[in-house]
């Protein structure tokens, strides 16, 4: 049965539905701004050779946070503390002259393995001592999407881990985990940290026989203990993580025998794990290691660049929508080049091209008016080196994350043919997620959701992990990836503006949304 509502009260409802909708609408001034010709002189900067290449830590990279800092000032955008800059350390961690390994077996006898030759610390290694019981659990992998967890069942507090390399199904094309490919739940660090947050002691590496038979400790190759490998080669660390490390080492064929009795028998222990994908964790019964690894920090600084664009709402302003994208690359060529050989990887689209989209989508904002929520603009540093930026600001918060609603991010945003963008991370976010598929009707990009296996892969899975709502825009890969070829002549200016417009659309309506947005975990 229709009902008749008296003019006067219609009038009113229309009123109030128009306020509504043009409250929630970004202004045409602000879409406009989001402009071609701006985004090719900000990369044609960024990504220039003046830079030389934005290196983790470098010059280049100083000049380059400078140039986003003082555009953030121009849009009206203020610091969140007292400048722009939130600086951390970075160490690099040299091999000291006391490390030393030992096994008490079950019938009270010792064995002591030399290093180099039957151990090898590694880069990710504390300046400690500890002596703890052993236990094995498996590739040392949590993955809830997989339903795999090598932890699951078993209590390490206290305990020194014993692991196997890489993961499961290494060489299956058909392994959940990224085929034939090391996913990010292979690599060393990921393994370290999660030893670390289950309450490990230490952590013995040793190869996984099945596909590997080399089963020589090769650790880290530290320069005091190599003579040909440079002072220069030893990598960065996180400096947060530094009062958190325990010893880790990686062991030869001599612990796997003294500890599993032969190499098949461990060989067969992994088997039985990579036919089903079932972990097989258990206590190595009476064995006791002493393990002890020095090293002496060398620290060096570098900087986030943060801004923020506070929101209107007297309680929602208190909650914050965070835009991401990192800005620097790896530097330059330090081998001997020829004569007008190009040395710079300038990384245009990697991801100079997402700083710029950084810088127009906080100009939109600023021309925008104040929604909601506050927004905050963060470039992240050393992405390269293992989202070394992006990890510091979660674990160093400048805005409490139970107040961090949701998080974008732009990496490599320049590149390949059509208007074609992946929107990564989409399965985790579903609010989130369609909002940007509803704002994308005014932009007409074409969405591919292809690229979830790149999901840990870049500074927005920093925030994920603390079960912050993401989405990651992505152009996809290329052959100039990472190679001095990938410079500002080869973007598509064009196409970042389209993506610019989608992530402010998107980021706008989060900040004003009244719907609950989640971030969830799914089964694979």
């Amino acid at each position: 049965m229709k009902s008749k509502l008296p003019k006067t009260v219609g009038f009113l409802l229309l009123g109030v539905l128009c306020v509504y909708s043009f409250t929630n609408q970004p202004s045409r001034t602000a879409i406009d701004s989001i402009r071609p010709d701006d985004v090719r002189r900000h990369i044609d900067f960024i990504a220039s050779d003046s830079l030389k290449g934005r290196n983790t830590p470098s010059e280049g990279l100083d000049i380059a946070a400078d140039y986003l800092a003082e555009q953030f000032e121009a849009f009206g955008l203020k610091p969140l503390k007292a400048s722009y800059s939130q600086e951390f350390d970075l160490n690099r961690v040299r091999l000291g002259e006391q490390n030393a390994f030992k096994l008490s077996m079950p019938d009270g006898s010792e064995k002591r393995f030399r290093i180099r030759r039957e151990f090898m610390p590694f880069e990710y290694t504390a300046n400690k001592v500890v002596e703890a019981e052993l236990t094995f659990v498996g590739y040392g992998i949590s993955a809830s999407e997989f339903r795999y967890d090598d932890y699951g069942d078993i209590d390490v507090s206290g305990k020194i881990v014993v692991i196997l390399k890489h993961e499961p199904g290494e060489k299956d094309p058909e392994s959940p985990f990224e085929g034939v490919k090391n996913s990010t739940y292979g690599q060393m660090n990921t393994k370290v940290e999660l030893a670390i947050e289950r309450g490990a002691a230490g952590m013995i590496v040793v190869n996984d026989p099945f596909n590997h038979r080399s089963l020589r400790p090769r650790g880290f190759p530290w320069p005091s203990l190599y003579r040909k490998i440079p002072n220069a080669a030893i990598p960065y660390t996180l400096s947060i993580t530094e009062g958190e490390k325990i010893p880790v080492i990686h062991a030869g064929k001599s612990f796997i025998r003294a500890v599993f009795g032969s190499v098949d028998s461990l060989e067969a222990i992994q088997k039985r794990i990579d036919a089903n994908l079932q972990p097989n964790s258990f206590n190595l019964e009476n064995f006791t290691a002493s393990i002890q690894t020095s090293t002496e920090v060398e620290s060096e600084a570098t900087q986030n660049v943060v801004a923020i664009w506070e929101g209107s709402d007297p309680e929602l302003k208190k909650q914050a929508i965070v835009i991401g994208a990192h800005y620097d690359h790896v530097g330059y060529k330090k081998d001997e080049v020829k004569p007008g050989e190009d040395y710079i990887f300038n990384g245009a689209d990697d991801n100079a091209s997402g700083t710029v989209g950084l810088l127009e989508v906080a100009e939109a904002f600023s021309l925008a008016g104040h929604p909601k929520r506050s927004v905050i603009f963060i470039a992240f540093a050393g992405e390269e080196k293992g989202l070394f930026g992006s990890r510091y600001y979660v674990a160093k918060p400048l805005w409490p994350l139970s107040k961090t609603k949701a998080m974008v991010n732009m990496d490599m945003i320049g590149r390949n043919e059509g208007d074609r963008v992946s929107i990564i991370g989409y399965s985790h976010s579903p609010e989130l997620n369609q909002i940007n598929t509803e704002e994308n009707k005014y932009v007409g990009l074409d969405l591919r959701y292809d690229g979830e296996q790149y999901f840990r892969r870049s500074d927005q899975f920093s925030f994920a992990r603390k079960g912050i709502p993401v989405l990651f825009y992505n152009t996809g890969t290329h052959a100039d990836y990472h190679q001095v070829s990938d410079n500002p002549d080869k973007i598509n200016e064009g196409k970042i503006a389209m993506i610019c417009r989608l992530v402010f659309r998107t980021a706008w309506r989060a900040a004003n949304t009244s719907e609950e947005l989640t971030y969830v975990e799914p089964i694979r």
